[in-house]
């Protein structure tokens, strides 16, 4: 028969390792399958600034209820309080990185921004070095294999988006497709398309700095990803009312475009962004960062079914590059917790994710 003592160990092991792996699983999912609609729906007409818009502006109205019902637990912070600047940050930062990021996928494929999400890892490291997140010992196999890492993937990024090759699988065609083909056969649209999806996932790094800074004085998921996106919706709105004067084109028809803003602002802006603020909370910026390669193959496979997308060479060669840096890095993060593990358990002394030392010096009272 089970201990008690067993069964303990046991539901936390999953709560803290089984439950966030499959949620973000379910986030890569929902990401590839927003960008996924949202081309197909660009191919129908639907107008960039008015798709960004609608999004926040839908996850906000969303959220209104429930940060009211869910998040009352602790008292809002001051307007003029720091941790209310980094919310608006947060909802600056995440503008941005939409913004980029959906205008990327407009120039070249879903395809690429999957790609190109495993820059994330890489960019987060740095960052969490910078502000002091994460430790650097150069005589560390760990940090050596984080560093080796990010060189890959940054490698990996740039061939990518400079060498596109040959076919090696070829969709169906159909109409849609031969305007998409169209649309994104140029090679400079490819690059430029490329680099702002780099920059997109630049800025999401930022954001998971940020918003990990913030859930470590103000642990509210509901109503900070309330606010980042009430934030963003209030940045969105005059830059993409000043982009797009042409009334007609706010008029969204009950078709493909409706589903992607729906999709983009229930699952994208909302289920997506509480996910991940969890994570952040629950076990820091480099693990949720960890899961974009994920998405290479979601994105391959909804890319050939719903938009007879084709997959180069040059993504091929840079796709597997990305990803042997991608788990270089969760090879080293992986070590790094575990010799902090050992550590705590001779002295339980704070380290740098403190939710992960705080549970192994419970386990060992």
């Amino acid at each position: 028969m089970r201990g008690k003592g067993e069964d303990t160990v046991a539901w936390r092991y999953f709560h803290r390792d089984v439950v966030p792996f499959a949620a973000m699983f379910a986030v890569e999912c929902s990401t590839v399958g927003s960008n996924t609609l949202y081309k197909a729906a660009t191919l129908r007409g639907l107008n960039f600034y008015v798709f960004i818009f609608y999004s926040y502006a839908a996850s906000t109205l969303v959220l209104l209820p429930l940060s009211l019902i869910f998040g009352r637990s602790k008292n809002l912070p001051s307007a003029k309080s720091p941790i209310f600047f980094k919310m608006f940050l947060l909802g600056l930062f995440g503008c941005m990185a939409q913004m980029v990021g959906f205008k990327g996928v407009e120039q070249s494929s879903p395809t690429l921004s999957s790609a190109m999400s495993n820059l994330t890892p890489a960019f987060t490291f740095t960052l969490a070095v910078i502000f002091r997140m994460e430790q650097v010992v150069l005589r560390s196999s760990a940090t050596q294999a984080k560093i080796i890492g990010g060189v890959l993937s940054i490698s990996g990024a740039l061939v990518v988006v400079l060498y596109k090759g040959p076919k090696v699988l070829s969709a169906a065609s159909s109409p849609a497709s031969s305007l998409h083909q169209q649309l994104t056969s140029s090679e400079s649209s490819w690059i430029v398309g490329g680099l702002l999806l780099a920059s997109q996932f630049f800025f999401v790094s930022v954001w998971y700095i940020v918003q990990t800074l913030v859930m470590e004085v103000y642990p509210e998921e509901i109503t900070v990803v309330f606010f980042y996106n009430l934030f963003a919706t209030l940045v969105s709105a005059p830059i993409c009312l000043l982009a797009e004067r042409n009334l007609t084109s706010w008029v969204i028809k009950p078709d493909i475009t409706l589903a992607a803003i729906i999709y983009s602002g229930v699952f994208a802006s909302l289920f997506s962004v509480l996910t991940h603020t969890w994570g952040l909370h629950l076990k820091g910026p480099v693990y949720v960062s960890l899961f974009r390669p994920l998405s290479i193959a979601i994105a391959v496979a909804m890319g050939a079914i719903f938009l007879s997308d084709a997959l180069h060479l040059g993504s091929v060669i840079g796709s597997v590059i990305l990803c042997f840096g991608f788990y270089t890095v969760m090879w080293g993060k992986t070590r790094e917790d575990s010799t902090k593990t050992v550590a705590d358990s001779e002295n339980c002394s704070p380290l740098l994710l403190r939710h992960i030392v705080e549970d192994e010096c419970l386990s060992l009272r």
